[in-house]
């Protein structure tokens, strides 16, 4: 009883403190979890991570290359040397791994070729690397095409139908687009439905370049070489696009899947590239057309106009070869002492698009490092009452493929014993921790920062973060990473953070120098990440009963019922409201707090044996897939969750109720009661699982 005081004194948290940041514990457990996180927290060796990030961004390593199994092998390397038991599952998926052959010029007026590729400096010895590759987007079509240029700003769907409306016509033409507003993909997608025959994307100076600052490498923003690469995949569910649904097993395994043919999936069919704004200056620069309407003009020097005129014409060039190509995902499993067919799924993709230094690698190297620290914990003793699973995705930057592929072969287990899945996809690309979970996650991913400090600072994470509020600013997961298919088909309850900064995103330029000098010259805050992430590991894999809050359903759905009441009352005046569902969360605030209420004090009696515990947290397990349809989304089928979905017009936006932001998008007030009866009873279904999981704890 002594050292527990002790614990609770260095932590820097009263008893009942600690009690509130370790939902689930009983109070013999929380003594001994306080003297775990302390000793995890004193074996984190902070040179691990960039020991690991150098071994793996020295060389460019995209999906399907030589280098990019080499780092799959270092993975499985490190892993099982610090006693992790690993395994590799391959896929083959249906991707382009190389830009193959692209070219972009001018005719007319002049003919000039255009560069596509980023600057070579003295002082960045990677940006040399023979193995670079010029600017590309996966998944374009093969084409060579001469057309005139329209611009149409972001590339979104508002911005498409603001051309139609002013009788600009894309048809026949190449369209060129500035990055953001909508992923990539949607660009293209609506470029081809528009009638476009080519696009050409570049990013703006006036979204990233000399109008916000110094370029690289003098600073952090892209400089006029700089290019961004990218995926097209823009698909009504995610992962191999020629395996919905079911795994993309490899074709030489014992067991076949059925595939579609290439020209059944839905990919784009014309010719796409990304080009530096060094290069678009050249286009813009030369076309006559009408001047862009307010919010479109950019930053480089000239008015930007809808059209080029006939007397600028500009050729794209694109033969890409897409073929079916060999990716691994590389898993360790910890496997735990109490409960070992309960999981914690920690993740992050480890293929990039050059060195990948920021985006992913820094999650990689983060993650690398806290198997060690694990394994070292677990051979001293403190191993987790739960496995703690460790993933490496492959294929994520060509359209969250490898982790979805993963998903879906093994569905019905993940279901069955999958707790969380935390992804931390460029988990430390600077100072800055941010984060987005599921509702019952969020105390988990904010509790621990408290105990985390940050480097050569007396501040906590939470500090930093939280600033004067009560807790930090946790958003809802989107799109654009490997949570995806754990949280929006599996039904998973997930999260995704890190520590975010200075980026290059997806350019050659995401290498050990941009990362040394710009996004942590001090390397320490891959340690400080490591612990907040081993903490949030260790409290979920160590609870005695599964450590959700299902309070946080009923505060959240309140939010977003309401934001989407607002959002309709704006192009409707006889919508009544989400009547029958505003009652549903009524009910499930007051089932969740008696509850919780209830749970925690037979936790602080310590009255739940092993076997009570094991059964509640079986129960606990069905909460999220109260919100699962089959039927899927209106726009999707296989994004099962009437909880969350990505956009599906942009991408990476979050949708939380994504059938009634649908419905939303499309003005279709006549289905709000349909989806108002169909959200009700997913909420009655998860006020009725609470109360199966009390009768439980009632009847111990």
């Amino acid at each position: 009883m002594k050292f527990a005081f002790l614990a609770l004194f260095v932590t820097g948290f009263t008893h009942l403190q600690a009690q509130e940041l370790h939902v689930g514990f009983s109070s013999n457990s929380l003594e001994k979890q306080l003297k775990t996180e302390e000793r995890f927290l004193q074996q984190v060796d902070f040179s691990r991570f960039r020991h690991h990030l150098e071994r793996i961004s020295s060389e460019p390593h995209i999906a399907g290359s030589e280098a990019n199994h080499k780092v799959g092998r270092y993975l499985a390397e490190t892993m099982e040397a610090a006693g992790w038991k690993v395994q590799a599952y391959p896929y083959d998926v249906y991707l382009a791994p190389e830009p193959g052959e692209s070219s972009v010029e001018m005719v007319t007026p002049i003919r000039q070729p255009l560069n596509q590729q980023e600057f070579i400096f003295p002082e960045d010895p990677y940006s040399s690397h023979p193995e670079l590759k010029q600017g590309w987007n996966a998944y374009s079509g093969s084409g060579d095409v001469v057309g005139e240029i329209v611009f149409v700003n972001y590339g979104t769907k508002a911005d498409f139908e603001l051309l139609e409306s002013m009788g600009i016509s894309v048809k026949g033409k190449i369209v060129l687009a500035r990055y953001g507003g909508n992923f990539r993909g949607y660009k293209a997608k609506f470029a081809e439905e528009y009638g476009a025959i080519g696009l050409l994307i570049f990013t703006d100076p006036g979204d990233s370049g000399y109008a916000k600052g110094l370029v690289y490498p003098e600073g952090i923003y892209y400089n006029e070489s700089s290019v961004q690469r990218g995926s097209l995949l823009t698909l009504p569910f995610t992962g191999d696009p020629l395996t919905p649904f079911v795994p993309a097993l490899p074709l030489d395994g014992k067991e076949q899947v059925k595939r579609l043919s290439p020209e059944e999936a839905p990919l784009p069919t014309i010719p796409v590239t990304s080009i530096p704004y060094g290069s678009a200056k050249e286009i813009i620069g030369k076309m006559t057309g009408t001047p862009v309407p307010s919010g479109w003009q950019g930053g480089l020097p000239y008015t930007y106009r809808l059209d080029g005129g006939s007397d600028l014409t500009v050729r794209l060039k694109v033969n890409q070869k897409r073929e079916l190509v060999r990716i691994n995902n590389v898993v360790g499993v910890l496997e735990g002492s109490t409960y070992p067919d309960e999981w914690v799924i920690l993740g992050c993709h480890y293929d990039a698009w050059s060195f990948g230094a920021t985006d992913p690698n820094s999650g990689t190297a983060m993650l690398l490092a806290l198997s060690e620290t694990l394994g070292k914990l677990a051979n001293n003793g403190d191993r987790p009452k739960r496995s703690i699973l460790i993933a490496h995705w492959d294929g994520e930057e060509h359209g969250v493929i490898g982790s979805s592929e993963w998903v879906e072969q093994f569905k019905e287990e993940l279901q069955a014993k999958a707790v969380a899945y935390m992804n931390f996809d460029a988990g430390v690309s600077g100072p800055n921790v941010r984060g987005a979970s599921s509702p019952t996650l969020k105390h988990i991913m904010a509790g621990a920062t408290r105990s985390v400090k940050l480097p050569d600072s007396e501040q906590t994470i939470f500090d930093s973060w939280a600033g004067k509020n009560a807790e930090p600013s946790m958003g809802s997961l989107g799109g654009g990473s490997d949570h995806i298919a754990f949280y929006m088909f599996a039904g998973i309850p997930s999260l995704s953070g890190g520590a975010g900064g200075p980026t290059l995103y997806h350019t050659n330029y995401d290498n050990l120098f941009f990362y040394e000098k710009f996004a942590d010259p001090t390397f320490k805050m891959g340690g400080a990440v490591e612990q907040w992430v081993g903490i949030m590991a260790l409290r979920t894999a160590n609870a005695d009963v599964v450590p959700y809050r299902p309070s946080r359903y009923a505060e959240d759905l309140t939010v977003h019922f309401e934001a989407a009441e607002r959002q309709i009352s704006s192009f409707s005046i006889d919508f009544k409201g989400f009547s029958k569902s505003a009652e549903s969360i009524k009910n499930l605030a007051s089932v969740a707090l008696t509850f919780e209420k209830k749970l925690q004090e037979v936790l602080a009696s310590n009255r739940l044996s092993t076997r009570q515990a094991k059964a509640l947290s079986r129960e606990l397990l069905g909460w999220e897939k109260s919100f699962l349809r089959p039927e899927g989304m209106p726009f999707g089928n296989w994004y099962q969750s009437l909880y969350a979905s990505t956009d599906p017009f942009s991408g990476y936006a979050s949708w939380v109720l994504p059938a009634i932001q649908y419905s939303i998008e499309l003005k279709d007030v006549a289905s709000m009661d349909t989806w108002d009866s169909i959200y009700s009873q997913a909420i009655d279904t998860l006020s009725d699982r609470i109360r199966a999981a009390q009768f439980l704890i009632d009847n111990e």
